[in-house]
């Protein structure tokens, strides 16, 4: 009897949000950055809040607009945990409305298809599953160390912690690598959720400990090696801080992760290998990031800056010291505002060089 009264609510719920325009929340993707972390982020907030949205211009700031396939599978896992009408959803579209209904437990597994980053496909539905009502496990197949992308050592080490201390119970594991262009990665992500994530306040990150790791897969040794020589000359680091880790993948690739501990939070500054780019190139990608942060007192990557406003703004509050926000990070903001009216306020740091302070709520 409860089920069916449950299913009842439901189905009624989904008949009140299709009557609804959803012009309430019309979101311009090529507002801002104009890229896909725009309906990312509206996808997460939607599924977090229960309101529906309607998307134009999607992805209007890149060379191939519309949905690509990472995208898609963003928009079709969000679907599926919360039993969603949407109406646009095919590749290539650059109009999508999106109306969900209620988050639900179980276990699911989704497929990008391609090298595509199935990292982004979890940040499109995990700020929601850890306030969602039952467990979930998920299961990602697609690119896990991909150039557009944070790479799976960002989620382990960054990101995966910080939703921690905010009260989230998250189980995670690669199964498997996947470099561009084969893909064929695995993650695989368990969520307890609890009733409300908590704020967290993160100053200035005190003592810090540099570590850099060469991940790679059916590549000459010398490649991952020269990686790490580039990256230790220019950040001055002993042999002891440098760490070379084979893995298993359908196709050669490789990897660069500088990992920054501090009292405060971990953050991973990577670099990517690909075809016609020398080691030093992908060690260059990495160092300009992390350059910037160890020039600062934040805490906080600009990376990092980026994934923490939605799960703070579903705290009801924080507050992070960071490096100069980026275009991803404004572009958040934006996107926030549509579903949500806590305050974010983003303010140079009185006393400390190269450093923001980010206050939510």
């Amino acid at each position: 009897i409860d089920l069916c009264k449950e299913l009842v609510i439901a189905k009624v719920r989904k008949i009140e949000l299709n009557m609804k325009t959803t012009q309430d929340i019309h979101i311009d993707g090529s507002k801002g950055e104009g890229g896909g972390q725009v309906l990312r982020s509206a996808l997460a907030l939607s599924l977090a809040t229960g309101k529906p949205f309607r998307m134009s211009n999607i992805r209007a700031g890149r060379n191939k607009p519309g949905l690509l396939r990472q995208h898609f599978t963003c928009v079709k896992a969000a679907a599926a945990l919360c039993d969603a009408d949407v109406e646009g959803l095919a590749l290539g579209s650059q109009e999508l409305t999106f109306i969900p209904a209620f988050l639900k437990g179980g276990d699911y597994h989704f497929a990008v298809g391609t090298a595509g980053s199935a990292i982004l496909v979890l940040q499109s539905v995990l700020p929601a599953l850890v306030i969602g009502s039952d467990p979930v496990e998920i299961a990602i197949e697609g690119g896990t160390h991909n150039s557009a992308a944070p790479p799976w050592e960002f989620i382990d080490r960054c990101y995966l912690p910080a939703l921690r201390q905010m009260g989230a119970r998250i189980e995670a594991r690669i199964e498997r690598h996947g470099f561009v262009p084969a893909g064929g990665g695995r993650i695989v992500v368990r969520i307890e959720p609890v009733e409300r994530l908590k704020p967290v306040h993160l100053s200035e990150r005190g003592e810090q400990k540099i570590k850099v790791e060469a991940i790679f897969a059916n590549l000459p040794i010398d490649v991952p090696r020269r990686m790490l020589s580039a990256t230790a000359e220019k950040l001055h680091l002993p042999d002891d801080a440098l760490f070379l880790r084979e893995v298993k993948s359908s196709g050669p690739g490789g990897a660069l992760a500088i990992t920054v501990e501090t009292e405060q939070a971990t953050n991973v500054f990577s670099g990517f290998a690909s075809k016609g780019v020398a080691s030093e190139g992908v060690a260059n990608e990495a160092l300009k990031p992390a350059r910037d942060f160890l020039a600062s007192k934040a805490s906080v990557g600009r990376h990092l800056a980026d994934q923490l406003l939605l799960p703070l703004v579903l705290a009801g509050g924080g507050s992070f010291m960071t490096t100069r926000p980026s275009g991803h990070t404004k572009t958040n903001i934006e996107t926030i505002r549509h579903f949500n009216d806590t305050p974010i306020i983003i303010r140079q740091h009185e006393s400390a060089s190269k450093t923001y302070q980010v206050d939510i709520g």
